[in-house]
């Protein structure tokens, strides 16, 4: 294995794991504070070390250290201490595998060598995502049968409900989008929605496939056991369903595999059905082609930017009575970003002036490419959490008829309309 394939798989890995796992204080943190804002609360925003509050995110990372340090408690009526002990695992591995073949940006070339932007090249591409994403409901059952408790088996045989309810619907869905694209390859499905309608509309999967796009989205809901979908937990009637008598970082492996799974769900939907990796209205060899101009906006348009940005700053986190460490926040975080900026900005000329190489534009492609898709992963995690806040929760049965008397037959129906036009454009 080459030094720059060894590199690019490392950079891949590393950016799957942040993206599933080490974004979850980051999650939890945005999750608080845009439930507050939407109940009219302050949410948190008093945990500090020293000066810096960062809004609040030290509080998550407090929460965090409390579960790694609190005592892992196992009952005595724990009748399969082993089953009850790998059960959160589980959850957290195949929440986590999920994201493994999810394409950050198109195939870069280095030195006229193609390499995948994945974390496990392959090209299983969906298959393995659905896989994964069906065993992670395996550490649920596991969790609520072996935890010996009512609510336990209550919780964990509500979720394989909830899985046969809506997994033969977003498979269907994703049935659907092969027919569209010809292809389970991850990569090759986001290349397939360059380009535009009409020269206005991008041809993204949701223009494409827009009911398929709506059965998975809701299907992709209920994957991650999240509001409305949450029956599995339903503290209100269960306590807390499968994961009632777990506790310290057992507890938190069910959490993290929670926001693990929402994040290779919001990665999943972005991929099929908002152009992945690619940038609005422009193709990989347009924005290689313009790398230049793209370049020379980013100079002027990133110290704009930091510039409201410091300026909201200042007027939405000063200081109240003798309390001076949110100046001090301010200053510090106002000198970080000016830095960050002008090294990029000096970056960016440096490139202009001295040129990339076909190995340099190649790599630039990637990086925008990469910005473009972490954007998309976070308005479309926004929507997780705004969901989660606004719509309340699903009905045992409710689900059931979600599941099979409305999402199943639109799945079939979708699919007959698919081949058949497929069928007739090819005749």
């Amino acid at each position: 294995m080459s030094t720059s394939t060894t590199a690019i798989l490392i950079i891949n890995i590393s950016l799957a794991a942040f993206l599933a796992v080490g974004l979850t204080p980051l999650f939890v943190w945005w999750e608080r504070r845009i439930s507050a804002f939407m109940q009219d609360r302050t949410g948190p925003n008093r945990c500090n070390i020293g000066p810096l509050r960062l809004g609040g995110l030290i509080q998550s990372f407090a929460d965090m250290l409390k579960l790694i340090f609190k005592e892992d408690f196992t009952p005595a009526h724990i009748k399969y201490k082993f089953l009850f002990s790998i059960a959160p695992a589980l959850v957290f591995i195949c929440s986590f595998l999920t994201f493994a073949t999810i394409p950050f940006a198109d195939n870069l070339v280095i030195d006229g060598k193609a390499h995948i932007m994945q974390a496990v090249p392959n090209e299983l591409g969906i298959m393995w995502f659905l896989a994964f994403a069906g065993l992670s409901i395996y550490g649920i059952i596991l969790g609520g049968y072996s935890s010996n408790s009512k609510y336990g088996l209550l919780g964990s045989i509500r979720a394989a409900a909830q899985v046969i309810s809506y997994e033969a619907a977003m498979v269907l869905a994703v049935i659907s989008m092969i027919l569209s694209y010809g292809s389970i390859h991850l990569t090759d499905i986001v290349n397939a929605q360059q380009g535009t309608f009409f020269g206005i509309i991008p041809m993204w999967g949701i223009f494409i496939q827009p009911i398929a796009a709506i059965i998975f989205i809701v299907c992709s809901f209920a994957e991650t056991n999240r509001a409305p979908f949450d029956i599995a937990e339903g503290e209100s009637e269960i306590v807390a369903g499968y994961h009632t008598e777990y506790s310290a970082m057992r507890f938190g492996l069910f959490q993290v595999g929670e926001y693990a799974a929402m994040s290779a769900s919001a990665a999943i939907i972005v991929t099929l059905f908002f152009g992945g990796y690619q940038i609005p209205w422009l193709s990989t060899a347009e924005v290689q082609s313009n790398m230049n101009y793209i370049m020379m906006a980013i100079i002027v348009l990133l110290p704009l930017k930091v510039f409201f940005f410091v300026k909201w700053m200042k007027k939405n986190n000063r200081s109240k009575d003798s309390d001076t460490s949110r100046d001090k926040e301010t200053k510090i975080l106002t000198i970080a970003f000016s830095l960050i900026a002008f090294v990029v900005v000096a970056l960016l000329v440096l490139f202009l002036t001295t040129g990339l190489g076909s190995n340099g534009v190649n790599i630039a492609t990637a990086v925008l490419q990469i910005g473009t898709f972490l954007v998309k992963f976070f308005m479309m995690a926004f929507v997780y959490i705004w969901v989660r806040w606004t719509v309340l929760r699903f009905r045992y049965d409710q689900l059931q008829m979600l599941g099979w008397k409305v999402l199943l037959p639109l799945a079939l129906l979708n699919i007959v309309v698919t081949a058949t036009f497929i069928v007739v454009q090819g005749s």
